[in-house]
């Protein structure tokens, strides 16, 4: 796919009604923008209705006739999470996907500071509405000819170093409850294999032009562009599930 065209609508996407949680910061607004490109009906949400309203609008304006539509969901509320899957199905008549872009730092000079204040503050980013998601998104998915639940998660959970314990800790514990996710998916296929699909994109970090204008020296070594990571997104619709199902896709060198 074209990852800075003009219009490629064809492959995987077209067609495809994709939910993108966490839709309003950096990373959000290229996601919306390159599904929109790819022909994606794409169905935003984010806690901060302003800034969707911004970053939805931004995807209509760059793809003229793309269907974009922004939800301000609780993502620490199951039962509204699940209506949010509920009325998105049951408006556009599937689901084929669900990125999970909610993030959320915290972190420490060493391990003896680490605040158990930011566990709980994580905890509810970064395993709450990932536990969610799934939980509501799991059957629509199922019902796709081409389900996909993608997690992007960071390097630091294979690889915690002393001031990051809270956030790897958290980090880590979204993957495993993702790849449960996955195994669901690969039971439910029996022996023709999954027909869905749940996947987790790795990177160092992330960086964005805004990232770089306030910090013009900085090097960014092994940063993931949150252009680079909208392509690596769109790309899991191109590989059949079986391929990318249970699998940590590293955007960055695997430690």
């Amino acid at each position: 796919m074209n990852a800075t065209g003009t219009g490629d609508r064809s492959g995987a996407l077209e067609g495809a009604v994709i939910a993108v949680a966490g839709a309003a910061g950096p990373a959000g607004r290229a996601t919306l923008l390159r599904l929109a490109e790819a022909g994606a009906t794409v169905v935003a949400s984010d806690a901060n209705p302003e800034r969707l309203a911004e970053a939805v609008d931004a995807a209509r304006y760059a793809h003229g006739g793309a269907t974009v539509t922004g939800d301000t969901v609780d993502l620490l509320d199951l039962d509204a999470t699940r209506d949010w899957a509920v009325k998105t199905e049951k408006e556009f008549g599937r689901i084929d996907g669900l990125v999970h872009l909610v993030g959320g730092w915290r972190g420490s000079a060493g391990f003896a500071e680490t605040r158990l204040s930011d566990w709980d503050f994580l905890e509810k980013l970064l395993i709450r509405t990932v536990q969610s998601t799934t939980l509501a998104f799991q059957e629509p998915l199922q019902r796709s000819d081409r389900g996909r639940y993608v997690l992007v998660s960071a390097a630091g959970a294979s690889n915690p170093t002393a001031g990051n314990a809270a956030y790897a800790a958290s980090k880590a514990a979204a993957e495993a409850w993702t790849l449960a996710l996955g195994d669901a998916f690969r039971a439910a296929g029996g022996d023709a294999g999954p027909a869905a699909a749940a996947a987790i994109l790795v990177v160092k970090a992330l960086v964005h032009d805004a990232m770089r204008a306030e910090r013009p020296n900085a090097k960014f070594a092994g940063f993931t562009d949150v252009k680079e990571l909208a392509e690596a997104i769109s790309g899991v619709w191109d590989r059949p599930a079986g391929e990318v199902n249970g699998k940590r896709l590293w955007l960055t060198p695997q430690p």
